[in-house]
Parts: C-alpha cells; structure tokens; sequence
C-alpha cells in the first residue's frame, strides 16, 4: 500500500497566499514525492506483468496435462474396447469347451491328476501295510478299477485333441485380454495423475492470477497518487509563472514610472536651461540621459 503519510498535500489556499519561496519549496516537494510513486508504480508493474506471465505458464502446464490425460484416455478406451471384444471371445471358445467336455461325459468324472493320486496312494497302502488275503484282494480290485477308469478317462482324452488346442486357444485369448486389462489399468492410472496435476496447475493458476490482480490494483493507487501529485506539481509552476509575470510587470511599471518622473524633471531642467539659468554637471547629465541635450 502507498504510505500515505509521506504524501504532499496541496490546498488552494497554499497557491493564493504562500510567497514564492515556498510554492518553489512545495514545488519541490511534490516532484520528488511524484517520481517516487512513480518509481513504486513502474515496480509494481512489473510484479505485476511478471505474475500474469507465471499465470499464463501454469495455464499452458494444464492444457498440457489436459491434453495429455485426453490422449490416454482414448488409449484407455481402445484397451478397453480389445479387451471386451478379446474376453467375448474367449468366452465363446471356452462355452465350446464345456460343450465339448458334456459330449464327452468328462464333466462328472474326475481329473486324471486325481485319479492318478488315488492309485498312487492305494498302491502304496497295498505295499506298507498288514492286510488279509481277503483285504488285499479288495483292495487289488480297486486299484484296477481306478486304472480301468484312468485308461478310459486318458483315452477319450487322447481322442479329442482338439478339447487341448480349444482349450489352449482360450486361454491364450484370455492371456491377451488380461494384457490389454493391465494396460487399461495403467494407462488410466497416469491418466488419472494428469488429471490430478492438471487441477493443482489451475489452482496455482488461481492463485498466481489473484496475487497479480492485487499488485495491479496497488499499481493503479501508486499510478494515480503519482499523477495527482504532478497535476498539482504543475499548478504550482502554473502559479509560478503568474507570479514571474506579475513581478515582471510590477518592475516593468516601475521603470515607466521613474523613465517618466526622469523625463518630466528633465525638461524642468531644459526649461530653466532655456531660461537662462546656469546648470550643474547633474543636471547636465540627466537632460544627456533623457536626449534633451
């Protein structure tokens, strides 16, 4: 803010009454209080034009990220759109397969990795433990049973190799459909950061444009607290002038005055000259002045 104790105030007053001396004095005063606030505006101005300058780069450092956030998100969007279309289609392919595993009666049954743990762990009962002969032989049948059904199981299999490709298709569809997920997660993460940085720029924005609004209006009372003290800096010399032409007129006037008194007592002398009377070298010098003689 502009102090303004040090500011010089001038009244009409001021320029009727005070001497010359002291208009020249205040005159003084009023220029060197002008170009100090003048000084204090061009400062100003010049925070001022450099804040709206950050203003403006921190609004291009958010266009930026707003362009760049656009951008991932249409990629996000193309990732999304693959791995829609990818997931439909594994979802298909693995539909075929449970259709495939229905027609083969594989459904209900067990896996083969199942099946060949039971005959390992029955086998290995038969070769650790006590058993009756009538035991054993339960036992015995069982363990054929389960490899009669592994067999069968393995050979419908083996018989439809493409249950295996059908399978592996899918999964490989559904691989790819992840990979474009975890790009969807991603891209959408760095998206979502540009956002973020984006929002913060236009804040900072914000705040930078207030500061710059206020420095502007703390130019605007230095500006117009200079330009009032030169409007009366200049009546001061306006006033100035008229008292050097009235001073100049007074001593003008006086001169006519005394030239027409010296000019009145010259031909007093010229006519006692003409008279007859004896002049003295005074006399003679002031007719010699006027031109009388």
């Amino acid at each position: 803010m502009v102090d303004e104790s040090k500011n010089i105030e001038l009244t009409e007053d001021d320029l009727e009454n005070n001497s010359k001396g002291q208009l020249i004095k205040k005159a003084g005063q009023l220029r060197d209080r002008r170009n100090e606030l003048n000084q204090m505006a061009s400062e100003r101005a010049s925070e001022r034009d450099d804040l709206n300058a950050k203003t403006r780069e921190k609004v291009d450092e958010a266009q930026e990220h707003r362009e760049k956030r656009d951008e991932l998100n249409e990629q996000v969007q193309e990732h999304k759109d693959k791995r829609n279309e990818l997931n439909a289609e594994a979802n298909e392919l693995f539909d075929r397969v449970e259709e495939l595993k229905s027609d083969m009666e594989l459904d209900d049954g067990k896996d083969l990795e199942e099946l060949e743990e039971e005959i390992e762990q029955l086998e290995f009962k038969q070769q650790t433990e006590v058993l009756s002969s009538e035991e054993e032989q339960e036992l015995i049948e069982k363990i054929e049973s389960k490899r009669e059904e592994y067999e069968e199981r393995k050979q419908k299999l083996d018989q439809n190799e493409d249950l295996e490709e059908l399978v592996e298709e899918a999964e490989e569809v559904r691989s790819e459909a992840s990979k474009h997920h975890q790009k969807v997660t991603e891209l959408a993460d760095k998206a979502q950061e540009h956002h973020n940085q984006m929002i913060e720029a236009y804040r900072e924005a914000d705040d930078i444009r207030d500061e710059a609004d206020e420095m502007h209006e703390k130019f605007v009372e230095a500006q117009e607290a200079a330009d009032r003290h030169h409007e009366d800096f200049v009546r001061v010399q306006k006033r100035l002038r008229e008292l050097d032409k009235q001073e100049e007129e007074e001593r003008k006037s006086q001169r006519d005055k005394k030239k027409e008194e010296a000019k009145e007592e010259a031909e007093e002398i010229y006519q006692k000259f003409k008279e007859g009377e004896t002049l003295d070298t005074e006399d003679l010098m002031k007719l010699q002045k006027t031109g009388l003689l």
